[in-house]
C-alpha cells in the first residue's frame, strides 16, 4: 500500500488532464460551427486549423488521459475491493459511466465535424459544453464527501447549476447579438 498515493495522485492527474479535454473540445467544436458560416477564404482556413487542433487535443490528450484515469481508477479499486461496497462509489461508478457516454457522443460529434458534417448548432455546443461541468461537480463531491444519502441534493444542486448556465448562456447569446447589431 505505500504507493496507493502515487497510484491515486497519477489517477487525479489523468481525470484533470481528461476534463480539460471535454471541457475545451466542444468549445473548438462552436468555433469550427461558427467558421462554416464564413465566407471564402476565411471558412477553409479556420475550419482547416480547428480540424487540425481538435484533432490534437482529442486523440493526443483527451482520449489518452481517459483511457490512463480508468486504468488508474482501476487499479485503485484493486487495492480497495472494500469500495465496491460502499453506496458513494456505486453511484459515483454510474456517474463515470454517464461521462464516458458523454465522452462517446462528443467523438461522434468529433468525427461529424472532422468530415464537414455540421449537425448541431454552436448554441446547442454551449449547452453541450456544460454536460462535462456537471459530471466533474458530481463525481468530485461523491469522491470527496463519500455519501451516496447526499447525492439528492446533490442532483437538485445540479439542475439548479443547468438552470444557472442555461440563463447565462442566453444572456451571453443576446449581448452577443446585440454588440453585432451594434456593429452593423
Amino acid at each position: 500500500m505505500e504507493y496507493y498515493n502515487y497510484i491515486k495522485s497519477l489517477h487525479l492527474i489523468f481525470v484533470i488532464t481528461w476534463f480539460a479535454g471535454l471541457f475545451y473540445q466542444p468549445r473548438l467544436f462552436i468555433y469550427h460551427i461558427e467558421a462554416s458560416k464564413k465566407s471564402a477564404p476565411a471558412k477553409e482556413i479556420l475550419e482547416k486549423q480547428l480540424k487540425i487542433m481538435s484533432r490534437r487535443l482529442w486523440y493526443i490528450i483527451t482520449w489518452p488521459s481517459a483511457i490512463l484515469a480508468t486504468i488508474f481508477a482501476l487499479w485503485l479499486l484493486i487495492l480497495m475491493p472494500q469500495w465496491l461496497f460502499e453506496s458513494w462509489m456505486l453511484v459515483k461508478i454510474g456517474f463515470v459511466l454517464m461521462l464516458f457516454a458523454y465522452h462517446l457522443k462528443t467523438h461522434q460529434i468529433f468525427i461529424q465535424l472532422q468530415k464537414d458534417q455540421i449537425n448541431h448548432s454552436s448554441s446547442f455546443m454551449r449547452i453541450w459544453n456544460e454536460g462535462a461541468t456537471l459530471m466533474l461537480f458530481a463525481i468530485v463531491f461523491l469522491a470527496v464527501v463519500k455519501s451516496a444519502i447526499h447525492w439528492v441534493f446533490m442532483v437538485l444542486g445540479s439542475l439548479g447549476l443547468i438552470v444557472f448556465l442555461m440563463l447565462a448562456i442566453k444572456l451571453y447569446k443576446r449581448l452577443r447579438e446585440k454588440s453585432t447589431q451594434d456593429e452593423g
